[in-house]
């Protein structure tokens, strides 16, 4: 859209402007511009005329407006933002690294924006530039260039990357990690989309590529990489001797001040607590928290502004409410600081961590300077040396009423002015042409706004801005979608999705864990024991039974194998080797899954008999009512909307289970479904579990259905005994097209006149009477159910062709992601969190999962917090007074909500960005994964606080379940932990509540295994018995620890080698391993070859191969496929080096093998040519 830049290029008030930066004028004052109107006058001056430049905005949602504006003004600049990193002076165990790696995406750029020819503008709300940073110079000197070809040994670019602030992991899956094994070095540079893998030849770069998180596997190539620190603050060497005296004498200093304050308590806590900082501090590495020392390193005060290039632009937006927001931030930390020192919380020189706002206004005048205020009001700080007022208008909606918009058109051309309207898709812009064109408005469209638009003309093109005006500076009107439509389609950002298959989940199996072997039950893993077998070392899987038993299983064996998934709180009972138990267990299960496969199959079958209605294809209302959806479909959307649209338009009754988080987008599929059910006539019931949630729902619909000729009622508690019985009577006469409604639309009073669709959502929290009415209704009409709670992939594929189902598992927009800390609990923190929020006019969930002693709790928290609100929300009140107090959090009638785990789900409250979690040790993770889902709904950040209590000595499960939520900060394993938890409650809520008890029983893999061939079976589809081959052969065939250290990769890559099943796989397994781990050392070349073997001889149906005295011994299934034409084949083709023998209706073929001697690796050979010549 750089065309619209040269209207405002050419006014008089523009080259003023320039004139007077280029006549070195440092301060400047712009007057009468706001939103989109200033975001183009910045465009303009930005671009050409610096490599840098900055804009300072009073809060975080209007930066992202911002960013949005200028980066689709600016096609091809690099427009970022800096965002609000917080640190906590408080025992913090882990933190999200999101937000940090944009701010030092900004830091890099900075850096190198003297040396490029880019452009990049940085966006940052004024709280972003507050904290000091390490000195420029020193953060780009501690970077790291590396070209292939150069020489640097891996050791020693270990050490480097430590000292830059990286994290060394066995297996790099976050921004910071690094790992290295033997000649190769993983690196996840937090300023980079995706991770680097470097390849060593002794102390020689041999190659630098990019690698995939979820597979592990590199793909691009590169010739140089070039990595910036993981975090802001770095020392340089010679200031770690400086810094750590500083602290020293400081601690002194202050630990006789509390010894003479006469707190002991505090005292305690502050020798303690900085003692072992302290410590750290003489290690000379990074630490969590260090950040909070670096007064102590650099004394000179350093900030984003130095890190500008001299000719760097500032603009300021609002400078009157950025100076309140300033004096408020300082006010709360002096506050808090002041109770800390107290405390022994801090030392008095960490609150100058933070710049002071004489700072900050040095900052901004040491650079050239505009200043922007809408009201010509003058700051009292700003000393302006040039004043410009500009004349603008913000544009007014109208309404989709296109007549308006043309009348208004003419008036504008005829007074000489260009016009601009904005639309997102080529669909819309057609659309829109047409109408203006009827309207008799000469108007033309553009694919793309390179040009200027002369006077007089209107043009229609592709493009997005916050907001439409009238310049009337430029003789300027832009209007965009949301003016003309009434809503502006918003561009979803998508987090990048990688194309290569992920690792499987088995990666997480630590020792401890049970797991469930197929034919043996449940045991509890121990570990990987090598064993020597006279020669020969292999490896094994120790897994522990009831009483003293133990199983070694071999590592080929793996497959038979899974990690136990149940309930998260369950502990299984372990199974008793030998024992009958476990084949009962597993039979009950069985014959349990064939019942539930049998029901699913006549449902569907029942549905493939009965004629239902066949809707017509979309018409031109359905495709602009479509057009209004405020976001861009994702491509799971786009899937599920077109599933649903083709089971309408079918003769068959549509039952579709539609499977999606909050915010994902399920509400909008329902929303087309119900539309293209009201265009012809017929009527829909929305049916929900509680009464809040039919409100939100009726709102949502009202809305989307207010500008067309709609009825939409809501049934429930809201509505008096008169209201329900004229909507009632209305139903049934069918003057009400769409009905939103809890239990009460399945009454026996309600009738329909000719009712189409009905929605059902979260169809498991209906009691039994309501879904039995719900199951006759899907014979007669279609039905979509929505779910929030995930449905695994693995139960999805087993239910394909007896259950029709949608996932949506493409994330919501989400600029902001949720700040997450891990961290001991302390009131003056919790204070600080909850007027953060309150200042910002946002609420509160603080969450304690104890009904007993809820309300001492809130009682707590209003003597932190007096001037808050508080209301306390539990399970256990009557229905209607829960809802009430629900309702009135809703409508803001209070700041805090003190509740138990009830807003785990369904709960859709933009307002609510602060989630504080009380003793979050005896929460699961799926729970603390669900409930840090209901904060970060709206255009801001988001802060997620999962508070401990000190000292709290903690049993095993918190204890690891700890260990978790240390990861649960980032997508790590406690992630996929919480996921899978999620994903088993998911499955048992689609399947009914009785198969808990059955997939506690065998684990949730097992049961989805069972499941898939009891399916397979009713549909009358062939299980094909897998025949497992066990092969024993003397070959040392395994993974040494040397080759990859880690046990949990080890067991992870045994599980893929055990469950090859095509040759084709092998080789790119063994390019896999190569590309991760390097070279194959010859245990592991042995190990596939082995792997090759079993994989031809379960083609084969060979049960077992095993080498005895001179010759190979192969024992065949009943079921084998060999004929006798192969057979003879074989039998002239090796003559008498082969012998075929019966016995007990077992079939064998041994194999002599050439003469004694020869080596082992000539042996396999020779064994694998037999067996292809049986497989021709």
């Amino acid at each position: 859209m750089k065309g619209l830049l040269t209207n405002i290029i050419n006014t008089a008030e523009y080259s003023s402007l320039v004139k007077a930066f280029d006549a070195g004028c440092r301060q400047q004052q712009v007057f009468g511009l706001t939103g989109s109107q200033r975001n183009l006058l910045v465009a303009a001056l930005a671009e050409n005329r610096c490599p840098a430049a900055l804009v300072i905005t009073a809060g975080e949602a209007e930066a992202g407006q911002v960013c949005d504006d200028l980066s689709s003004l600016l096609p091809g600049v690099q427009v970022e933002q800096f965002p609000v990193y917080e640190l906590l002076p408080y025992h913090v165990l882990a933190h999200g690294k999101e937000v940090l790696s944009g701010r030092l995406r900004v830091l890099e750029s900075l850096c190198n924006a003297t040396s490029t020819e880019e452009t990049i503008i940085v966006v940052a709300p004024v709280e972003a530039l507050m904290r000091r940073l390490s000195p420029p110079d020193v953060f780009a000197a501690k970077q790291l260039k590396l070209s292939v070809g150069d020489r640097l040994d891996p050791g020693e670019l270990a050490r480097r990357l430590v000292a830059m602030g990286f994290e060394r992991v066995d297996l790099v899956e976050s921004p910071g990690h690094f790992s290295t094994r033997g000649g190769i070095v993983d690196v996840f540079p937090p300023t980079r989309n995706m991770p680097v893998r470097m390849e060593f030849f002794d102390d020689e770069v041999d190659s630098i590529r990019n690698f995939e998180v979820g597979s592990q596997r590199s793909g691009d190539k590169l010739n140089q990489l070039v990595i910036f620190p993981a975090r802001e603050f770095v020392v340089s060497e010679e200031m770690w001797p400086l810094g750590r005296g500083a602290v020293r004498a400081e601690y002194r200093i202050q630990q006789r001040k509390l010894s003479r304050a006469g707190d002991p308590a505090a005292l305690r806590f502050f020798e303690e607590h900085f003692g072992r900082l302290t410590d750290m501090l003489n290690d000379g590495f990074y630490f969590q928290g260090l950040e909070l020392f670096l007064p102590y390193f650099y004394p000179r005060t350093v900030s984003l502004f130095d890190y500008l290039p001299l000719a760097a632009p500032v603009f300021l937006y609002e400078p009157g409410k950025i100076r309140e927001i300033v004096h408020s931030i300082q006010r709360e930390r002096a506050e808090t600081y002041s109770d800390l020192l107290i405390r022994g919380k801090v030392l008095p020189g960490q609150v100058k961590g933070y710049l002071e706002w004489d700072e900050f206004i040095n900052g901004v005048t040491s650079k050239r300077a505009v200043y922007f205020s809408f009201m010509p009001r003058q700051a009292t700080f700003i000393r302006p040396q040039n004043i410009i007022n500009f004349s603008a208008k913000s544009m007014h909606s109208f309404m989709g009423r296109t007549d308006m918009l043309a009348g208004e058109i003419k008036n504008w051309r005829r007074n000489g002015n260009a016009v601009v309207l904005l639309v997102t898709g080529s669909d819309r812009g057609s659309h829109l042409l047409d109408t203006l064109r009827d309207e008799k408005v000469d108007v033309y469209y553009i694919s793309s706004l390179d040009q200027e638009v002369q006077a007089g003309n209107v043009v229609i093109a592709h493009g997005q801005l916050s907001g439409g005006f009238e310049l009337v500076n430029a003789r300027l009107v832009v209007i965009t979608e949301g003016e003309i439509f009434g809503q502006r389609k918003r561009k979803r950002r998508e987090q990048q999705r990688e194309s290569g298959s992920r690792l499987e989940p088995f990666t997480d199996l630590k020792t401890g864990d049970h797991v469930v072997h197929v034919n043996h039950g449940i045991g509890r893993y121990q570990g990987i024991v090598p064993l020597d077998i006279g020669d020969i070392r292999k490896e094994y899987l120790l897994i522990k039974y009831a009483g003293e038993d133990k199983l070694y299983v071999p590592t080929d064996q793996v497959g038979m194998l899974q990690k136990y998934l149940g309930a998260e709180a369950d502990a299984p009972k372990l199974s008793k080797l030998g024992g009958a138990e476990w084949a009962r267990v597993k039979s009950r299960v069985r014959e349990a899954v064939r019942d539930i496969a049998q029901d699913l199959l006549k449902l569907y079958a029942a549905r493939e008999t009965v004629q239902g209605y066949a809707f017509g294809p979309d018409t031109v209302w359905q495709r602009e009512f479509e057009d209004n959806f405020p976001y861009e479909e994702t491509m799971d959307q786009t899937k599920a909307i077109s599933d649903v649209k083709r089971d309408m338009e079918s003769r068959r009754t549509m039952d579709r289970l539609l499977c999606g988080d909050v915010g994902y987008g399920k509400t909008e599929v329902a929303l087309r479904a119900a539309f293209k059910t009201v265009m012809e006539g017929k009527q829909v019931a929305v049916l929900v579990p509680t009464t809040i949630l039919a409100q939100q729902h009726y709102n949502t619909f009202r809305e989307r259905f207010s500008r067309y000729p709609v009825q939409v009622e809501m049934l429930s508690r809201f509505r008096t005994h008169r209201e329900q019985r004229q909507i009632v009577l209305n139903l049934k006469e069918g003057r009400v097209d769409i009905v939103i409604g809890t239990h009460r639309l399945v009454q026996d009073d309600i009738a329909f006149k000719d009712l189409g669709l009905v929605v059902v959502d979260e169809e498991q929290r209906f009691g039994v009477s309501h879904k039995e009415k719900l199951k006759q209704m899907r014979n007669t009409v279609d039905v979509l159910t929505l779910t929030a709670t995930p449905i695994p992939r693995t139960l999805h594929m087993s239910l394909v062709g007896v259950r029709d189902t949608s996932l949506l598992e493409t994330p919501p927009e989400n600029r902001f992601p949720v700040q997450t800390y891990v961290l001991e609990e302390d009131p003056v923190l919790i204070r600080e969190a909850i007027r953060r929020e309150m200042n910002r006019d946002g609420q509160v969930y603080f969450v304690h999962n104890r009904v007993v002693d809820l309300d001492r709790v809130a009682h707590w928290i209003k003597s932190l917090v007096p001037e808050a609100r508080i209301i306390t929300a539990h399970g256990q009140m009557r229905e209607d007074e829960l809802e009430q107090i629900m309702l009135d959090f809703i409508d803001g009638a209070y700041d805090i909500l003190v509740c138990t785990t009830i807003i785990e789900s369904g709960l859709d409250i933009p307002n609510v960005n602060t989630l504080i979690v009380k003793e979050a040790n005896n929460f699961g993770l799926a729970q603390l994964y669900q409930l840090r889902g209901r904060v970060g709904r709206a255009n801001r950040l988001a802060y997620a606080y999962l508070t401990f209590r000190k000292d709290r000595v903690l049993n095993e499960v918190a204890e690891k379940r700890m260990a978790a939520i240390r990861e649960f900060t980032e997508f790590g394993s406690g992630y996929k932990i919480a996921m899978r938890d999620l994903e088993i409650r998911g499955a048992g809520n689609l399947l009914g509540a009785e198969q808990h008890g059955h997939i506690a029983a065998v684990g949730f893999d097992l049961y989805c295994r069972l499941l898939e061939e009891a399916v397979q079976e009713a549909r009358g589809q062939n299980v094909e018995q897998l025949v497992d081959t066990v092969v024993e052969l003397p070959v040392e065939a395994y993974i040494p620890v040397d080759y990859i250290p880690d046990s949990n990769q080890k067991v992870e890559l045994y599980r893929r080698i055990a469950s090859l099943r095509v040759e084709d796989d092998i080789p790119e397994l063994e390019e896999e391993l190569v590309d991760r781990f390097g070279d194959l050392p010859s245990p592991v070349l042995n190990l596939l070859r082995v792997a090759r073997i079993r994989v031809v001889a379960g083609r084969l149906k060979i049960k077992s191969v095993n080498r005895q005295s001179g010759f190979y011994r192969l024992l065949f299934a009943g079921s084998h496929n060999l004929t006798g034409e192969r057979l003879v084949a074989v039998g002239e083709r090796y003559r008498h080096r082969v012998k075929f023998s019966y016995s007990d209706n077992d079939f064998e073929i041994r194999f002599r093998f050439r003469e004694a001697g020869r080596n082992p690796d000539e042996q396999l050979r020779e064994l694998e040519r037999f067996l292809q010549s049986l497989a021709e």
